[in-house]
């Protein structure tokens, strides 16, 4: 399990949850400054030490071995598990070379030791420093608020509102700071992952240049080289646009902290002071409280800041009535006494503020008049999924298609705003929105269009994949296995109801299209979940959390475009003939072509060929006719829902079928146009601009059978053309 997100929210009500929360942070960067701190003096001596090269790099590969990474969250993308065992492959290629004792590289320092260090002092620095400002300004606020919360009630009223005003401007502060401290820290933590591993990566590409004997380990080494320069890269890639976001929220909470609490299980809970009765007097202890109305629970954890946290055992008890304690009767401020059915007695608190007392009387139903200040404030959107919706997207594709298809940074690129809500307002007017042979005039550009499109969705009164089904696609997406992925996503889909399964097929089939056409619009299937991932599957509550979930949504995306045709022209879970079994199997095992969303395609601009997708569409077009054949009874009965897909006179639905080239010239030469990582033995792994010998059909559809460095072996038919 990786390390707790920190929620921005959690800044202002500073529980103890939250400072435990910190604090396993804080530990995670003072490890990570500690074994950067290491790792530099172990190159240093490695550099200068050639006697001692032998024990410096076993040393080095001992500490490269131990360290784990711990990511933000409850799972990890193929990117960042790939980056996660890094450090083991690397310790394991230090060692294989221990036997080598050849000169060590020269240029190490620059490549290794420097970005370490700037890593270090910039980056881990600065999140030290902020942690030096957070402790003061928390010592200096809760120091303030004690004394204010100290002052007699006797005081006249123009002294207690000014204590009460300079109190507002010390806490205002604390929580900016607070803020700013959790930013950097959640910053350290994304960064590390690409900043602290590159230089690793580049150092050791070093080695392989000057080790004349550790040639042939560089030649085994290359393909998770390979893997992790694009994981490394997508990583970096989906950094960017997760601190954006998150930069974004920050600030929305600085703006307005009420507006974006997090929701809570408690129906109250905040700081109180709670007077206990000792042998020389009274003295007032802070407690962390928490109040559950449905079973009347109050939980007091004894919790100081200043003091180290947590200063006592926790206690529980039954609520029986709550009373505001009058001004006169008591020299504290507001002060309310609690009576409880399991304790004899009334406990006295003390909250921070009238409006505090206010909240939590009100809360347990205590004299005050309950008022509610959580108010609904969302409005619905216009944009429906009827018929004008329909009509509107289906205008949207129809121009996209005929006059775009090819536009680089198609749906990338953004229309201006004005341009793109002037067109919605046609678009949506009743009066031209129903009539469905109306074309887009060409006087509008493509990204006027392609934004009208996107704004539209985001428009609807929730997701088009719905808010209560987003977890759902979200832990699909996370299933190790990328066969599982599909299934659920495959079932999930089917959930949707009608109009939204209706639309996002519709979505679906068009941005394949696009896909399809990526190597004149650059917009690979990555591509276009990284554009509308956050616009189908946006989460209800926007959360430190739910920012780092983005990239997951991007994968349900990929994995939509990529099986579109499975995925809505058949039911899940149906049962197969023994032919389709076989088919099936054929499928997932040897015969299997890299897929998008199993392999990142990011640093790429194109990885999947339009025949490569024909291959596909044959496959399932084939194998759906073959159980509509043998099971169409079956199949009308239990979901009609098939029908207009399969039958649909829409060319916006319509299953496209190219046809496989029918011949191959044998035994020639080939170049490969991109990289392919072998995921079978019988496959051959290679870089763009390998050439391969005694290239012909293999048995295989989609597949070639070639010769490399003396292995035989397949190749995708689509990743390479013939010399």
């Amino acid at each position: 399990m990786g390390l707790p997100a920190l929620e921005f929210s959690d800044c202002c009500l500073d529980s103890p949850h939250f400072r435990e929360t910190l604090k396993s942070h804080e530990a995670e960067l003072d490890k990570t400054n500690k074994f950067i701190k290491e790792l530099i003096k172990d190159g240093k001596s490695l550099i200068s030490a050639l006697k001692n090269l032998s024990s410096a790099k076993r040393k080095f590969a001992d500490s490269l071995n131990e360290f784990k990474f711990q990511c933000i969250g409850d799972a990890e993308t193929d990117d960042e598990m790939c980056i996660a065992r890094s450090l083991q492959e690397f310790a394991t290629v230090l060692r294989n070379l221990e036997d080598e004792r050849i000169r060590m590289i020269e240029n190490a320092s620059d490549v290794l030791i420097t970005p370490l260090e700037k890593f270090r002092k910039e980056q881990i620095g600065a999140a030290k420093e902020a942690k030096k400002k957070y402790d003061k300004e928390t010592e200096k606020y809760y120091g303030v608020l004690e004394k204010h919360l100290n002052l007699s009630s006797k005081k006249k009223e123009s002294q207690l509102q000014e204590a009460d005003s300079q109190l507002d401007v010390v806490r205002q502060h604390f929580y900016e700071v607070s803020l700013e401290y959790v930013f950097k820290v959640q910053e350290v933590q994304e960064r590390k992952m690409f900043e602290f591993v590159e230089p690793l990566l580049a150092f050791l590409q070093g080695l392989f240049t000057f080790y004349h004997h550790g040639y042939e380990l560089a030649k085994d080494f290359s393909d998770f080289k390979m893997q992790l320069t694009i994981s490394i890269q997508n990583t970096r890639n989906r950094f960017e646009g997760t601190r954006s976001e998150v930069e974004s929220l920050m600030k929305k909470m600085k703006e307005n902290p009420l507006e974006h609490k997090t929701i809570s299980p408690y129906t109250m809970e905040g700081y109180l002071y709670v007077q206990e009765k000792r042998h020389f007097g009274t003295s007032w202890v802070k407690h962390y409280c928490t109040y559950e109305r449905d079973s009347k629970q109050i939980t007091m954890v004894p919790f100081d800041q200043k003091s180290g946290g947590k200063g006592g055992e926790d206690e529980s008890v039954t609520l029986k009535s709550c009373i505001r304690r009058k001004t006169d009767s008591i020299e504290k401020r507001f002060c309310f006494d609690v009576e409880a059915v399991d304790k004899p007695g009334v406990i006295t608190m003390q909250a921070l503020s009238e409006e505090d007392r206010r909240l939590w009387m009100e809360a347990m139903d205590g004299r005050e008049p309950v008022y509610n200040s959580n108010k609904d404030s969302q409005t619905e959107g216009m944009a429906q999924l009827d018929i004008i919706g329909f009509n509107i997207i289906k205008k949207c594709i129809h121009a996209v298609e005929t006059r775009g298809i090819n536009e680089q940074g198609l749906y990338r690129i953004v229309g201006v705003n004005s341009r793109v809500q002037k067109l919605l307002s046609i678009l949506m007017d009743p009066k031209t929105a129903s009539e469905t042979e109306t074309d887009i005039c060409a006087e509008w550009e493509i990204k006027t269009i392609t934004s009208a499109l996107k704004t539209y969705l985001r428009m609807l009164p929730g997701p088009l994949m719905m808010y209560q089904f987003q977890r759902s696609f979200i832990k699909a997406a996370k299933l190790e296995n990328q066969e599982s992925r599909v299934s659920e996503i495959h079932s999930l889909v089917h959930r949707l109801p009608e109009k939204n399964r209706q639309m996002l097929q519709l979505l679906m089939n068009h941005l394949a299209n696009v896909a399809k056409n990526h190597k004149q619009n650059l917009m690979t299937v990555a591509n276009l979940g990284v554009v509308f991932g956050p616009t189908l599957l946006r989460p209800q509550e926007e959360t430190v959390a739910a920012i780092m979930d983005i990239k997951f949504q991007n994968i349900v995306i990929e994995i939509l475009i990529e099986n579109h045709e499975k995925i809505f022209n058949t039911m899940p879970d149906m049962p197969l003939t023994n032919a389709q079994l076989h088919l099936s199997r054929k499928k997932s095992s040897d015969s299997k072509p890299p897929s998008c969303s199993e392999r990142p395609l990011t640093l790429f601009h194109a990885m999947q060929s339009t025949e490569k997708q024909e291959q596909r569409n044959s496959i399932i077009n084939s194998s759906l006719e073959s159980v509509i054949s043998s099971n169409a009874n079956s199949i009308l009965n239990s979901s009609s829902s098939l029908q207009p897909n399969m039958n649909s006179s829409d060319p916006e639905l319509d299953v496209l079928k190219p046809t496989r080239p029918s011949s191959l010239t044998p035994f020639r030469k080939a170049k490969a146009l991109y990289a392919c990582k072998a995921e079978h033995d019988s496959e051959l792994s290679f870089t763009a601009g390998t050439v391969f010998d005694n290239v012909h059909p293999s048995q295989e559809p989609g597949w070639l059978e070639g010769t490399l460095n003396g292995k035989t072996g397949l190749i995708p038919e689509n990743y390479v053309e013939f010399l």
